[in-house]
């Protein structure tokens, strides 16, 4: 892609992505987001209301009447994207594919946090971490981000996504609103996720195709293993074929939505073909 093509669709997607994140979403992602970030401030003593949770149980003891810690809100929170950039997300029967729409979200998210005045750091990821960027603020470091996402070659085609939540538990030492976005064809990464999801509040995007759920009964066809490269041909008029196609789409969608549930992180599900911006609202309105 030459220099011209970029920035045409960089500019492109600034448009589209920015107009999103100014009128719609920078007002749910600080209501979503703000407080998560905390530093204690004081202790003062227990009036009616407090929330138990914050009671500090030492200074409580020592003066033998209850105390709360009393904790400030703070200006900067830290936004770090893990996007799959695998071979598995170079696909779509629609419009448009899986890795376009990843984009879209990754700089609508990006936009959002710049609004609020926050950093904004990305990891690309495959079977490896493919590409580090270091959180920093301001409009020119998520245009980077967004030229990152549009351009960068991976050098591998699998996914890993443990080794990219590694990666992220050992540069991240502080707490960040971390957003995972991926088609979640990967092995497994419940015990990483967990550990991760200690330190971090983690959100979990998965963006599927609908080919990718159901496969129609055209008889024998040959289908392309993106991340193994290579093509199997597929009796798609057997039902047993089909029945197996789906029953893979489901494991892995049931794997990521308790998985993920499970460890006190977000679940999003977005299909290519939806309205992905109707998606982020409900769930940002649900954690207000």
């Amino acid at each position: 892609m030459d220099t011209k093509e970029l920035l045409k669709k960089v500019r492109k997607i600034e448009i589209k992505t920015k107009r999103l994140s100014d009128h719609i979403f920078s007002g749910e992602y600080h209501t979503s987001f703000k407080g998560r970030g905390m530093t204690f401030s004081e202790v003062r003593q227990y009036n009616f209301g407090d929330d138990i949770r914050n009671i500090d149980w030492n200074v409580t003891a020592r003066y033998n009447e209850p105390f709360v810690k009393v904790f400030e809100e703070e200006r900067e929170l830290t936004m770090m994207l893990l996007v799959d950039i695998s071979a598995s997300s170079n696909f779509g029967s629609t419009a448009q594919f899986k890795n376009e729409i990843i984009t879209e979200i990754a700089a609508t998210l990006a936009f959002a946090a710049t609004n609020n005045n926050d950093k904004i750091g990305l990891i690309l990821f495959t079977s490896q971490v493919e590409l580090y960027i270091p959180p920093k603020k301001g409009k020119s470091h998520v245009l980077r981000i967004i030229r990152e996402l549009i351009e960068f070659q991976p050098k591998q085609t699998a996914t890993n996504l443990a080794e990219a939540l590694r990666f992220l538990s050992a540069t991240q030492k502080k707490r960040a609103i971390v957003f995972v976005i991926s088609d979640f064809m990967s092995d497994p990464y419940d015990s990483t996720l967990k550990i991760a999801a200690r330190k971090h509040d983690i959100t979990g995007i998965r963006v599927y195709d609908e080919r990718e759920q159901t496969l129609p009964a055209v008889g024998l066809i040959p289908v392309f293993d993106a991340e193994a490269q290579q093509y199997v041909y597929v009796d798609s008029n057997r039902k047993s074929v089909r029945d197996a196609y789906k029953q893979t789409f489901v494991q892995q969608a049931t794997f990521f939505k308790e998985t993920f549930s499970k460890c006190g992180a977000g679940v999003v599900n977005t299909r290519v073909d939806e309205s992905y911006v109707t998606k982020l609202l409900a769930f940002f309105k649900s954690k207000n």
